[in-house]
């Protein structure tokens, strides 16, 4: 099969049958995607970048497609995104990987290592039940209690239940007209309430990465001015940092618990200790790579095509 390269697939003919079949599931005009699709073209000697939303499943056949290339026949597919932003859909996408991998195409991270991550509140429930340290949070659908919640908080920050770089996220308090701006929450179309007490942040939180479970690197997101949100997204920055020690053993307690081939675990430090926010599902490159000049997508490579060379 003559596979084309085109800025959809951007695959080329592999001359030798030997080498190991990689693809990347990611954002075709994504920079961290691209970036990880060349560096499995520098390790293996060919080039896949699937848009998962192209996909097309027979179930009947046992056929997964992309722009003719049947899917089954990889040694492996690295999931960098499932779309430009967090929705459900990723889930649905996400169970065409979960047929893959149940027909012997090694995903890396596992299926359910990723199902895990996608929903907030999956997370929340998981990182709490292990006694991670996080902000105070409430989990309610009833506004009354979400009411309830923002009084006691003072200030209270609403979040998506499916979302990143704070896109959708809220800040309501107690003495600024809180009903209305909760109505307007759930009007968005968030029908459950994930509430978090606003915590009081040094202008920066950390990007805390490991790759096979081992501590990689460590960057900071600057906020830009008196921005609570230091997401580049909302115009932070990224720094060099060296967390201390126990932080770093802490992000590393926490995303041990989900088993991710490449993760980073957002932390921050606070009056009352440093307390975790998430556990990322795919983990960013940019931020290691402007501030800590690592090639994560590099190394990242190295370490799948080590794995399955190692299964062989």
């Amino acid at each position: 099969m003559s596979l084309k390269t085109s800025s959809s697939t951007d695959a080329a003919k592999n001359p030798n049958t030997g080498t190991l079949r990689i693809g990347v599931v990611g954002l075709t005009d994504g920079w961290s995607s691209r970036q990880l699709a060349d560096a499995v073209a520098r390790q293996t000697g060919w080039r896949l970048l699937v848009d998962i939303s192209l996909l097309s499943a027979d179930l009947a056949r046992g056929r997964v497609q992309y722009d003719g290339i049947e899917l089954a026949e990889l040694d492996a597919l690295i999931v960098k995104k499932l779309g430009k932003v967090y929705t459900p859909a990723m889930l649905d996408r996400l169970e065409l990987l979960r047929y893959l991998e149940q027909h012997g195409v090694r995903i890396f991270s596992r299926t359910d290592a990723i199902q895990r991550l996608l929903n907030r509140l999956a997370c929340t429930v998981t990182l709490r039940s292990h006694e991670i340290p996080m902000p105070e949070t409430v989990i309610t659908e009833d506004i009354e209690e979400a009411l309830s919640a923002v009084a006691r908080f003072g200030r209270a920050v609403f979040k998506p239940l499916f979302t990143s770089k704070a896109r959708g996220m809220l800040i309501i308090e107690h003495d600024r007209e809180p009903r209305a701006a909760v109505e307007g929450f759930r009007a968005a179309g968030n029908q459950v309430f994930y509430i978090q007490r606003m915590v009081n942040l040094p202008g920066r939180d950390m990007g805390i990465a490991f790759l096979g479970g081992r501590y990689l690197a460590a960057y900071a997101r600057v906020a830009r001015g008196h921005n609570w949100n230091t997401t580049t997204h909302s115009g932070g920055r990224y720094e060099r940092c060296e967390p201390a020690p126990e932080i770093i053993a802490l992000a590393e307690r926490a995303q041990a618990l989900f088993g991710l081939d490449f993760t980073c675990v957002d932390v921050a430090e606070t009056d009352d200790g440093p307390v975790v926010f998430e556990v990322s599902a795919f983990g960013g490159f940019r931020g290691l790579q402007e501030a800590c000049g690592v090639d994560a997508a590099g190394r990242y490579a190295e370490y799948v095509v080590r794995k399955l060379t190692d299964e062989r």
